[in-house]
């Protein structure tokens, strides 16, 4: 084979020669802000989140295949106000699935969910973590509990205890909330989660304990 065509193979099979990604990433499938588990598993890092969901499930799209329609038969539907809204690492999607490619390690969920009200945009999740808090530096500060416990979950995230300097994301953990108090929100640039002691202590003893939880009020 010719030099020329050589290179042109090479091209054709690593994508023009853009670099595979390797590893995995997890889908997940929900209803009803993830109370209800419809699928769970992994495909390869590289797709995009629209070829990842449609490899594992069966989907309908709109507006040119930019877009999900339905999940297994589960419909949007505009006068019920229910859809399906997806997130990467925690991060409620901003943009068409097709452009979002998964990486190793990253949780891609959809969940289908009423939009009324206040629900019609969730910035941030809680139910992906230590994603979103992998994404740039977080402080964790503990307010009247023990500091082993703030170095626990500053462990799972990468981060420090009570950083004196300004970081993207901050976990507060505190007494004065609710013993099973979890809520996430937007912060600046980054997220802000609040944690009781008692959920503090659940996500020191297994890091997937609030899986597939919004922390958001409805």
């Amino acid at each position: 084979m010719r030099p020329a065509l050589v290179l042109l193979f090479a091209l054709a099979v690593t994508g023009c020669g853009g670099e595979r990604e390797h590893g995995t990433a997890t889908l997940w499938v929900t209803k009803d802000r993830g109370a209800h588990l419809v699928y769970s598993g992994t495909v390869p890092a590289g797709l995009t989140a629209m070829q990842a969901l449609d490899r594992k499930l069966d989907i309908t799209t709109r507006y040119g295949g930019r877009f999900v329609e339905s999940i297994d038969g589960v419909d949007g539907s505009l006068t019920r106000r229910r859809d399906w809204f997806f997130f990467v690492d925690g991060i409620e999607g901003d943009r068409s699935a097709t452009e979002v490619k998964l990486r190793d390690g990253d949780v891609e969920w959809w969940d289908y969910r009423s939009w009324q009200g206040s629900a019609m945009s969730v910035p941030v999740v809680v139910g992906s973590y230590p994603h979103p808090f992998l994404r740039g530096t977080t402080s964790v500060t503990a307010v009247g509990v023990e500091r082993k416990l703030a170095r626990t979950i500053a462990g799972q995230v990468h981060g420090v205890v009570a950083a004196t300097k300004p970081t993207r994301n901050y976990i507060v953990i505190s007494r004065d909330y609710g013993q099973d108090h979890v809520a996430i929100k937007r912060f600046r640039n980054g997220a802000l989660l609040e944690l009781g002691t008692a959920a503090a202590r659940q996500l020191a003893a297994d890091p997937k304990a609030l899986a597939r939880r919004y922390g958001v009020e409805p």
